[in-house]
C-alpha cells in the first residue's frame, strides 16, 4: 500500500437539503454554476485535485495547507461576490475543513482517517 502525507479539504454546501426542498432543479443548476465558476477554478489555480464529489460536497487533495487554505479562501471570496444578489437565506455557502495527515494510496482514491479528520472540522464549523 501507497502511504503519503497529504492536505485534505473537504466541504459541503450548507442548507442543502433546505434548498433542495425549496427549489430542486434551481438548487442544481446554481450548485453546478459555483463548481463550474467559482470552486473548481479555485482548487485548480491553487494546485488541488478533487478526489470525490457527493452531491453538495466533495473531497480535495492538495500538496500543501498553505495550498489548502488559499483555494478555500478563494473559494470563499468568490463565492460571496457572486451570490451577493441573492436574499441572505438564499445565498450558496460552504463550510470547508482542511486537515494535513498521512493517507492511503488506493487508484485515484485515497482512504485513511484523515479524510474523517477534514469532514469532523467543518461539522464543529455547523455549530
Amino acid at each position: 500500500m501507497e502511504r503519503r502525507l497529504t492536505t485534505i479539504m473537504a466541504a459541503d454546501l450548507v442548507g442543502y437539503s433546505r434548498f433542495m426542498a425549496a427549489d430542486e432543479e434551481g438548487t442544481i443548476s446554481r450548485l453546478r454554476d459555483a463548481r463550474t465558476y467559482v470552486i473548481d477554478p479555485a482548487i485548480m489555480e491553487s494546485g488541488g485535485r478533487i478526489v470525490k464529489t457527493m452531491g453538495d460536497g466533495l473531497l480535495v487533495d492538495f500538496q500543501s495547507p498553505v495550498l489548502a487554505v488559499r483555494a478555500a479562501l478563494l473559494m470563499q471570496r468568490n463565492l460571496i461576490s457572486r451570490e451577493s444578489p441573492q436574499g441572505e437565506d438564499r445565498r450558496l455557502r460552504f463550510r470547508i475543513g482542511i486537515h494535513l495527515g498521512d493517507v492511503v494510496i488506493d487508484g485515484d482514491d485515497i482512504l485513511l482517517w484523515s479524510c474523517q479528520l477534514a469532514k469532523e472540522g467543518y461539522i464543529y464549523a455547523r455549530k
